[in-house]
């Protein structure tokens, strides 16, 4: 059994303020790209989990990564052993151990069926694994956990550049660093009119933190794509692009002028 564990990103993400209990509310666009770590499962007498790829040092404990941890919340009737290809850069704003924690669900929801509260166990292990487990464009609410199904095709054949200059950004610096300003709620209308009015409220304050940020984004917009941005909390951007012809333009223009900067491309999934 093969899954992809697909990269997340967001289109758009507004912070709306910091909550009593420590998150802060967030209106997000999710999309996901075709493209990110690969998982690899056969049945075993007990639970096993192995990680190779370009990122595997990343992951220091192989029994305390989110795959371990999917494993540990889905009951089945026997082990799966898995092979994580590390692919994605850790702490890169890609959820990257979220994805691998849905392919998780969705290898087991094959073989063996999910259980009835697999939405409250997906939530258990992160914010954004509910999302990742079906990995299809949405809207989160709330801690980005409340779904709103978004189905259109108004990005369909849309291209993605993922770039990351090779630093890791832990999410909690930057949430904290967020100035507390409400700058509005998610626009309304299709997947492409959010992500072209939307933004990312935590740009600046990653920035602040990882300035390299800064120099990837205007790179990208050297690129001229649709629309250049970061994910998450950094420090990946992407670029979106109408064809295949202009990302690989795009791809080779980072690399030449970049070289040590991570890249992937992709097209997003419906």
């Amino acid at each position: 059994m093969s899954e992809t564990a697909f990269a997340k990103i967001n289109l758009a993400l507004h912070v709306r303020k910091r909550r009593e209990d420590g998150y802060h509310e967030l209106e997000t666009l999710f999309a996901f790209v075709e493209a990110g770590d690969v998982l690899t499962a056969r049945a075993s007498p007990r639970d096993e989990v192995r990680v190779t790829g370009e990122f595997a040092g990343g992951l220091d404990d192989p029994f305390d990564n989110l795959v371990a941890k999917a494993l540990s919340v889905l009951p089945r009737a026997d082990g799966l052993a898995i092979l994580l290809e590390k692919n994605l850069p850790v702490a890169a704003g890609l959820g990257g151990g979220s994805a691998d924690a849905g392919a998780v669900f969705r290898i087991v929801r094959d073989r063996y069926g999910l259980p009835p509260d697999w939405t409250t166990r997906a939530t258990r292990l992160g914010a954004d694994v509910p999302a990742c487990v079906e990995s299809r464009t949405c809207i989160g609410r709330g801690t980005g956990t409340d779904l709103e199904p978004l189905v259109d095709d108004s990005l369909g054949g849309i291209l993605c550049l993922l770039v990351n200059p090779r630093v890791p950004l832990s999410t909690g610096p930057v949430f904290a660093n967020w100035d507390g300003t409400d700058r509005g709620p998610l626009p309304s209308g299709t997947a492409r009119d959010i992500a072209l009015a939307g933004r990312n409220d935590l740009e600046l304050p990653a920035i602040s933190l990882c300035p390299a940020i800064a120099g990837v984004l205007s790179a990208l917009a050297e690129t001229k794509p649709l629309l250049h941005r970061m994910s998450g909390s950094g420090a990946t951007c992407f670029a979106l692009y109408e064809s295949a012809e202009a990302c690989e333009e795009a791809s080779a223009r980072i690399a030449a002028a970049h070289p040590g900067w991570w890249r992937m491309q992709g097209a997003l999934r419906n």
